[in-house]
């Protein structure tokens, strides 16, 4: 199952990972100083991500 952890860091700043059903992280996100400002990054991104674009910035090598 996917799931997002959010934990403070050494910092004292809130974080969050999203981690796959085999639990490795997948990705984590920059320090917020409130914990609400992560909840609600997270929510962004569960409203959101449905129709994110990609942009591949590597060259292709024929």
């Amino acid at each position: 199952m996917y799931k997002f952890e959010i934990y403070q860091d050494k910092a004292g700043e809130y974080r969050f990972r999203f981690k796959a059903s085999n639990g490795q992280a997948m990705f984590s996100s920059e320090g917020y100083s409130a914990k609400a400002s992560a909840v609600s990054a997270i929510e962004s991104i569960k409203k959101n991500v449905p129709g994110a674009a990609v942009d591949d910035q590597t060259t292709s090598v024929a």
